[in-house]
This record gives C-alpha cells, sequence and structure tokens, in this order.
C-alpha cells in the first residue's frame, strides 16, 4: 500500500484556524495532544487533532454519544478525565485509546446556547497525571467559547 497519501499524525487536513484555536489549548493546559469534535446528529465527528497517531485519527473520526471519553463526556455534559489512559480500567477510555502513547487525558464538552451540547474537546500528556477540578472546569469554559466558531 502507499503511505505517500497517508494523513501525517502531528494534524489532521481541517481549517487552519480550527486547529490553531486547538494548539492555543493543548499548550494552555501544557499537554501535548488534543481533539475537537462538531456534534453532527448523534455522533461526534472530528473536526481537528494535534498529536494524534494516523490508525487512532481513523478510529476517533465518528464517535457515538457515549462511547469513549469524548462520547461519555457529551452524555454526561460535564469534563472526564483519566490519570492514566495506558493503565486505565474504568471503561471511560477506549481499549484504543493506548495507542496515542498518551496517559493524563480530559474531555470536555462543547456547550453552546442554553447549555445545548455542540461537541467536546480533549487534551492529553504523555505522562500520568491527575487534572484538578480548576483545569475541568477551564477545559469547559474555553471549549465552550469555541462553540460560536463551529
Amino acid at each position: 500500500m502507499d503511505d505517500s497519501h497517508q494523513q501525517p499524525s502531528a494534524e489532521l487536513e481541517t481549517g487552519d484556524e480550527m486547529r490553531t484555536e486547538l494548539q492555543t489549548i493543548i499548550d494552555e493546559f501544557d499537554c501535548t495532544s488534543g481533539t475537537l469534535h462538531r456534534l453532527e446528529g448523534d455522533t461526534l465527528e472530528l473536526v481537528a487533532a494535534v498529536g494524534i497517531p494516523g490508525p487512532v485519527l481513523e478510529r476517533i473520526g465518528s464517535i457515538p454519544i457515549g462511547k469513549g471519553m469524548a462520547g461519555i463526556a457529551a452524555e454526561r455534559m460535564e469534563p472526564v478525565d483519566v490519570c492514566n489512559l495506558q493503565t486505565d480500567d474504568s471503561g471511560v477510555a477506549e481499549a484504543g485509546a493506548r495507542k496515542t502513547g498518551m496517559e493524563g487525558s480530559l474531555a470536555a464538552p462543547l456547550l453552546g446556547p442554553e447549555g445545548t451540547l455542540e461537541g467536546t474537546i480533549g487534551v492529553a500528556k504523555p505522562e500520568q497525571y491527575e487534572f484538578t477540578d480548576r483545569e475541568r472546569d477551564r477545559l469547559l469554559e474555553r471549549g465552550t467559547e469555541l462553540t460560536q466558531q463551529l
């Protein structure tokens, strides 16, 4: 198979503006990777990704509500975190999440007017990390700011 047409693992071909916004948030949280999904019907569709390996991109392009960290954050309408994706057995993270190589991970819903679900945002770091309540609230706030641009 010809690998010359595969997406680079660092980014997904999407609008530069959304990738730039996502990178700003990743940096703010001292993380190395992240994803941004938009709600379309009853699934979350990938809008932007930074630092996500190609095989994982294929799996997270479309996520059902309630599945994986992004889907659970959307279902619960609140941030969801895991301090180590590599060893998590809570059922929040999908087994495929281990392929990211990340450990500390946080996902939050993007809330629109009247608290409607618009999508999700996620950030992760390569080491074990327990996100604080303040960080969880801040990602929720930052994600909600993005809904105007989706």
